[in-house]
């Protein structure tokens, strides 16, 4: 049985909303009958009323609420149609005045009235009748006998044909505006004020058309509170079901009085949002400069062709689009008429916008008829509601038996020693659930019932189940530690680059010890790592979250476990051969998780590797002893300028010097047999390495 009963027809308002106060028409008010609130933030509202041919359907709606009754406002008649639609602007009352030989403030006395109608023509009666035009109001103040205080009376002038002549307003017994119009305009100045004395609410009227006596509903799409969900379990000590109880916390934040409302609750996330349409918008224009005729200059004729073909060309291409302009002008013409005549509203709009027929009356357990819809649950309540605006009320929508088994939920990051005492919940209902609190209650064998924790439901589809944790299981014991280790897998040399795969692994040791009296169903949540892969213990038996791996294990009483958990991921690393030492080369020499033929690879790179190394040294060394002669040198030479050219020391630092220059020269030699044998064994080394393909 469908949940949602979609009318036969539906007129849409895409009609005129007309920017002016109520007519002096009485119209008839509108009752509300259905609520359906939803989690997406929103409610739509239904009214109705039974009219006997054309009427006038009135809603008085909050200032806040009118933006989304706008955009979403929908009239139901099976028979008639929808005439005018009439509501006050946002500042109708200002623009009412605009118009008005007065301001809204005028009307605050009437010294202040007659003071903004200088001029006007009055006529006032009392001990004496006078006509005249009104010249100003003025306060005096006067003396009350016997010295009883003052009072203050206002003194009206009036020029007359008889010259100025006054009055005391207080003393009048009447004074009224002689002209009809201005009369008239400060009675509808009046009926403004009246018609919006209250700020913050606005009065919508709904005329509509037809004959004969009809039931005409109008239901609009509003902002309201969320409404929540919170449950209760009674688990038995011994079994493996529980009784489920739902509840529904609704408040009315409508501005009006639910009175045997047909309530429905509507468990989604539907897209929702508001747009000001209520606010006037004006379209900037730019302004241009008036135009001023000035002095006429033709500029010169260069003469003219003949263009009859471009000519007949053009007036082609104009008719042909004149055509085309008619097609499509009867083409909306057509579209518009269809869309006036019925509209089908389906989907998820038709969910939330549609009647909902009466529900017999369930069993007292059975609080609510559920149904699962395209995108959300429903949930109608079997009896009318009653709520006063502003106020709250707790309604059933759940009660059911369902599988629900105990188990011990390890989270790390919830408690690093002891597992969340749960259960998990298996939504068999056929329909879903929405998120709530959950309050868990245990009957013993003697059949007491004892309160054993909270626990958070998230939404449960049909079908679905969840774990639920509420207490801290302080009889079960778990520890952990993690280990990373890294192996080869294979690798290869080609082009000068050695591409090696590693296998990275991760392994964490749970030891599980169980309560002394009693076995355990445990689950250890084990966290997912991108990239890697569970390699033990065998992934068929584990279940994935979000982000963790769910491991089951078995413990019987007093029972300890050791559970090995092992992810692994492959790492590819590239290596430029050129750059890697000799001691890189004798690791994956002396590697046995690489292929032979790659180990006689390293080692022939390793000795060309120390050949070429072995060169370096030698030629840094003669490099180093030949700066350290160059150093002496200077220093010879310095003191050379120092001493005598004709003594002994003189001659000794020459004959040094002479010494030296005979050694760099050796040296020198030396120094580039061992640059050429360097260069040379680089070379070879190269051609070994981009020759090599294994």
């Amino acid at each position: 049985m469908s949940l949602v009963n979609i009318p036969t027809r539906v007129s849409i308002i895409s009609a005129v909303f007309l920017c002016a106060f109520a007519s002096g028409v009485a119209a008839q008010e509108l009752k509300l009958k259905r609520v359906m609130l939803s989690t997406g933030g929103v409610a739509y509202y239904e009214h109705e009323a039974v009219v006997d041919g054309d009427a006038e359907l009135s809603l008085n709606l909050r200032l806040d609420q009118i933006d989304d009754v706008l955009k979403s406002l929908v009239v139901y008649d099976g028979v008639g149609r929808v005439g005018a639609i009439r509501l006050p602007g946002r500042d109708a009352l200002r623009q009412i005045f605009r118009d008005l030989p007065f301001e809204p403030g005028d009307l605050a006395s009437p010294v202040a009235l007659l003071n903004a109608q200088r001029g006007a023509e009055l006529v006032a009666t009392g001990a004496r009748e006078l006509r005249g035009r009104l010249i100003g109001v003025q306060a005096e103040t006067v003396a009350l006998p016997n010295q009883q205080g003052t009072i203050t009376r206002h003194r009206v002038s009036l020029m007359t044909g008889a010259g100025i002549q006054q009055f005391v307003l207080e003393e009048a017994d009447s004074v009224r505006f002689f002209d009809d119009a201005i009369q008239g305009q400060l009675e509808t100045a009046l009926a403004a004020v009246a018609a919006h004395r209250v700020r913050d609410r606005r009065v919508l009227t709904v005329e509509v058309r037809g004959d004969g006596r009809r039931t005409v509903r109008v239901g609009y799409v509003v902002a309201a509170p969320l409404w929540k969900s919170s449950y209760r379990m009674i688990l038995d000590a011994a079994g493996d079901t529980g009784r489920l109880q739902g509840w529904a916390v609704v408040e009315n934040m409508s501005g009006h009085d639910w009175d045997d409302v047909e309530l429905t609750l509507l468990s989604g996330n539907p897209v929702t949002f508001r747009q000001a349409l209520y606010t006037a918008y004006y379209v900037h224009r730019p302004e241009v400069p008036v135009e001023v005729l000035g002095r006429v200059l033709p500029r010169p004729d260069s003469g003219a062709v003949s263009l009859e073909g471009d000519f007949r060309g053009r007036a082609q291409l104009r008719r042909q689009r004149m055509e085309e302009s008619e097609l499509a002008d009867m083409d909306l013409l057509e579209r518009r008429a269809v869309m006036s005549k019925s509209v089908v509203v389906g989907g998820a709009a038709s969910e939330l916008m549609a009647s909902a027929p009466n529900v017999p009356m369930a069993a007292p357990a059975m609080a609510a008829a559920r149904a699962d819809a395209a995108t959300q649950v429903v949930f109608r309540l079997t009896e009318p509601v009653s709520v006063g605006s502003g106020q709250s009320v707790v309604v059933p929508i759940v009660d059911v038996a369902v599988p629900a088994t105990r188990v011990a939920l390890y989270q790390q990051t919830t408690h690093a020693l002891h597992p969340l005492a749960s259960v998990r919940l298996v939504n068999d209902t056929g329909t879903g659930l929405p998120p709530g609190v959950l309050t868990l209650y245990e009957r013993g064998a003697d059949g007491a019932v004892a309160y054993v924790g909270d626990a958070r439901l998230s939404s449960l589809p049909a079908g679905e189940e969840r774990l639920l944790g509420f207490a801290l299981d302080q009889k079960t014991r778990i520890d952990r530690e993690v280990h990373s280790t890294r192996s080869i897998v294979k690798g290869a040399i080609s082009r000068g680059t050695f591409r090696l795969t590693v296998r990275q692994r991760q392994t964490t040791h749970y030891r599980l010890k169980g309560p002394a009296g009693e076995a355990r169903e445990l689950l250890i949540e084990h966290p997912r790592l991108t990239g890697w892969d569970l390699e033990e213990p065998d992934p068929k038996a584990a279940t994935l979250t979000e982000s963790h791996y769910r491991l089951p294990v078995s413990l019987k009483a007093g029972e300890e476990k050791l559970l090995q958990v092992v992810l692994g991921r492959p790492v590819v690393e590239r290596h430029g051969l050129v750059d890697m030492t000799r001691d890189q080369f004798r690791v994956y020499a002396a590697s046995q998780e690489l292929a032979p033929e790659l180990r006689r690879a390293f080692r022939r790179l390793a000795e060309l590797r120390a050949e070429v190394e072995r060169f370096r040294l030698v030629l840094a060394e003669f490099q180093q002893r030949r700066d350290k002669i160059f150093q002496d040198q200077e220093r010879i030479r310095r003191n050379l300028n120092s001493v005598p050219r004709d003594g002994d020391l003189h001659r000794r630092y020459v004959d040094k010097l002479t010494d030296q220059e005979d050694f760099l020269d050796r040296l020198m030699g030396d120094v580039e047999d061992t640059q050429q044998a360097l260069n040379g064994a680089e070379a070879k080394l190269a051609r070994t390495i981009q020759n090599m393909d294994i």
